[in-house]
């Protein structure tokens, strides 16, 4: 049991960074912190990408340094 869960986590993450390949996510056009966020959520998602799932993430705000 102890090597099963961290292979299935691993499976379960390669099948969402799949999915986000095949959406196009890693393309060329401008990235952002929504975009990454994007492919974060959809590698996190993995397989339930195929069962009808899109996550996406809108906007984001990153903190800026203190001054």
């Amino acid at each position: 049991m102890r090597r099963l869960l961290p292979a299935l986590l691993l499976v379960w993450l390669i099948i969402g960074v799949i999915a986000a390949g095949q959406r196009g996510y890693f393309t060329d056009r401008e990235q952002n912190c929504a975009s990454a966020g994007t492919i974060f959520v959809t590698a996190i998602a993995g397989p339930l990408n195929y069962l009808g799932m899109n996550p996406k993430v809108n906007s984001c705000h990153t903190p800026q340094p203190s001054p």
